[in-house]
């Protein structure tokens, strides 16, 4: 008998949510012990690397697991000063999309390559939530080095989840909206039911040097699709979406889309998908996106517009997809290392429903649906669930796995961790966390083996936990022990932006692969300076000048320029010639109105500046490189345009 599940109003939720923000305990860490098992002493390392996601920032963060300190900031989205991502000319086209150059984005989840089932951390992948987009990070570099836009798609969430041996990096819709040409697009809001539809992109990633492109997109019902992962083992050859609206409501959603006891957990059948798009089943729509890409010997990227996708209708392909009824407005979908248990987490709901991967495949078989929606069979509920865990908190979102027969799901209306056993279901126990947490992370707990040592969460609300920052506080991470079977309470840390999900992985992976510096003689800039006696400065145009620069400890060649005028655009291309590990330069120039660049060794990057005044402008390296870095500058004189001042530049000579 199926166990009823409640619906609980927003007043409720709020009062909840007020009430149980504050644990009636204090619930700190053991301090003495628990402090030394999150110290790392000087000179010794990490023993996980774990990449998070920045939420609104748009950017991807390194932290080192125990310590919790941050190594590193990813610019992927966002434009970075720091750094010059999206200022240089080579990183501007990452940033480009069909609607023009997009400098932020919100960025919610990663996803780390896995073989077999298991991180390699070859990758890291990032989505862009709110301009459709698809990252890859290269794990040797750090370094985003491919932006892929995702057409047909509005509000990129359900993002980016790989299949096993990541074949596919998957992106649900979080917005369903209307496909096609303007005329297709054009239409009343009030016929959601009727002209929206929802988009599930297949990314395929080349298995030699990553490269993504879309290989097809399957046209689903007009839901929002949330949370999703793909099979494992038993499972692999699946794919697993948590969606709610399944009213397909399109006005104040809190209440409309909240109605049914019960919305649904898409499952795709992706290896039959493949065979179809492989096979020409699908039909080729119009759809522009943009492809962007970093070359790793010009250290420059390119983007490139493309044109059409292959859409599937599973209506027509009647084996790829199939709906698993999930107790309510569902949230986290996760899949247990040995691919058997399905995990739903029904936000709305007072229980964790189980589903079993082989009792999904029986029911398929023997067409035991309970009905369908938009043409799409709806599996039978009590055919395909394994069991509920009973009363395991409120507001269940997401459930990460341990590898020792052991689940954890984050609450975030009670602001709890709870711990239950994967095959009784019965609750282990509980910690409370300070406060909503939202995504918890296990190191390797989306895998097919799982490292058990630690679990994170991510908590959206500090409150009294650090010193007050004004109106808005930081969001912070609590690390846990679970290796003794329990949750305990180790360390508290802030975090940059507002953290969604993160994966960590053994350090040992990569730690030994990382990238010290750019070969010079690999470099193929077509603005490259390989030598002090390559600098120079050249008037390509009327208004046009290309400085070829070199830096080095501690000085710039050419160093000092005349002969510019105002209305001129000067491109500083800048090559560190440092063939030394850690040893970038930074260039910035008075009145320049982008950012610094920071160039890493053997790398060259541009800065794009206007002459817009007459004057004297100084410029230096901005990243602290010798005991003479104060003296790394130069001045560049700019005279007013018809002036008869040749142009002449200092190389030291």
């Amino acid at each position: 008998m199926t166990k009823s599940v409640i619906f609980i109003s927003s007043a409720v939720l709020m009062m909840i949510a007020l009430f149980s923000c504050r644990p009636p305990a204090p619930g700190a860490a053991a301090t003495g012990d628990a402090a030394s098992r999150v110290y790392v002493p000087p000179g010794e390392h990490d023993e996980f690397y774990n990449i998070v996601s920045g939420g609104f920032n748009g950017q991807a963060s390194v932290v080192g697991l125990p310590s919790g300190r941050t190594f590193k900031i990813i610019p992927v989205f966002s434009v970075h000063p720091e750094n010059g991502y999206g200022f240089s000319e080579e990183t501007k086209p990452l940033l480009n999309t069909t609607h023009g150059f997009i400098p932020w984005d919100d960025l919610h989840h990663i996803a780390i390559s896995t073989t077999n089932g298991v991180h390699d951390a070859r990758w890291a992948f990032a989505n862009a939530n709110n301009t459709p987009r698809v990252a890859r990070i290269d794990l040797t570099t750090f370094k985003t080095v491919e932006i892929l836009e995702i057409p047909n798609s509005a509000g990129n969430h359900s993002s980016p989840f790989i299949t096993e041996n990541t074949e596919y990096v998957v992106a649900g819709t979080r917005f369903s909206v209307p496909f096609g040409e303007a005329a297709d697009v054009d239409v009343p809001i009030s016929t959601y039911k009727e002209n929206f539809r929802g988009a599930i992109t297949f990314i395929s990633v080349d298995p030699d040097d990553g490269e993504m492109d879309i290989a097809f997109q399957i046209d689903a019902p007009p839901f929002n699709y949330d949370l999703a992962r793909g099979g494992k083992k038993v499972s692999r050859d699946w794919f697993f979406i948590s969606c709610y609206n399944t009213e397909m409501a399109h006005t104040l959603l809190e209440v409309n889309a909240s109605q049914r006891d019960k919305d649904y957990i898409m499952a795709i059948n992706w290896r039959r998908a493949e065979e179809h798009a492989r096979n020409g089943k699908g039909t080729v729509i119009p759809a522009q996106y943009a492809h962007n890409k970093k070359d790793k010997n010009t250290h420059s990227a390119t983007s490139t517009i493309k044109e059409g996708v292959l859409m599937l209708d599973p209506t027509e392909l009647k084996d790829i997809v199939y709906f698993i009824p999930c107790p309510k407005s569902p949230h986290g979908c996760d899949v247990s290392p040995d691919g058997e248990y399905i995990v739903g987490s029904g936000k709305l709901a007072a229980l964790i429903p189980v589903f079993s991967f082989s009792k999904m495949i029986e029911a398929i078989e023997n067409e035991d649906f309970e009905g369908d929606i938009n043409g799409l069979p709806i599996l039978n509920y009590e055919s395909v669930l394994y069991g509920e865990v009973q009363r395991p908190g409120l507001g269940p979102l997401h459930t990460e796995f341990d590898g020792k027969g052991n689940a954890y799901t984050s609450m975030f209306v009670s602001s709890e961790v709870v711990m239950w056993d994967l095959k009784t279901l019965e609750v282990i126990d509980r910690a409370p966390t300070y406060y909503s947490v939202g995504h918890l992370m296990v190191p390797g707990g989306c895998t097919a083996d799982p490292h058990g040592k630690y679990l994170v969460a991510y908590n959206k609300i500090t409150k009294d936990r650090y010193l007050p920052t004004g109106p808005e506080l930081c969001h912070s991470a609590q690390l846990f022990d679970i290796s003794n079977g329990r949750l305990e309470l180790l360390l508290d840390f802030p975090t940059i932006g507002e953290p969604h999900y993160a994966e960590a992985f053994p350090a040992d992976l990569i730690k030994d692969r990382q990238v010290r510096f750019f070969r010079i003689e690999d470099n193929n800039h077509p603005y490259v300076t390989r030598g002090p006696g390559e600098a120079r400065v050249e008037r390509e145009s009327d208004n046009v000048v290309r400085v070829y620069m070199t830096s080095i400890r501690s000085h710039f060649r050419p160093d000092n320029i005349e002969g510019i005028f105002v209305g001129d655009t000067v491109y500083w291309h800048v090559t560190n010639l440092e063939q030394e590990w850690d040893l970038p330069h930074g260039f910035a120039i008075k009145g320049a109105n982008n950012a610094e660049i920071l160039i890493m060794p053997g790398e060259t990057l541009t800065l794009k500046w206007i002459a817009d005044r007459v004057g004297i402008f100084p410029f230096y390296c901005t990243d602290f490189c010798s005991a003479l870095h104060q003296e790394m500058q130069g001045y560049v004189r700019v005279s007013p345009r018809g002036s008869n001042v040749p142009l002449t530049y200092s190389t030291g000579k």
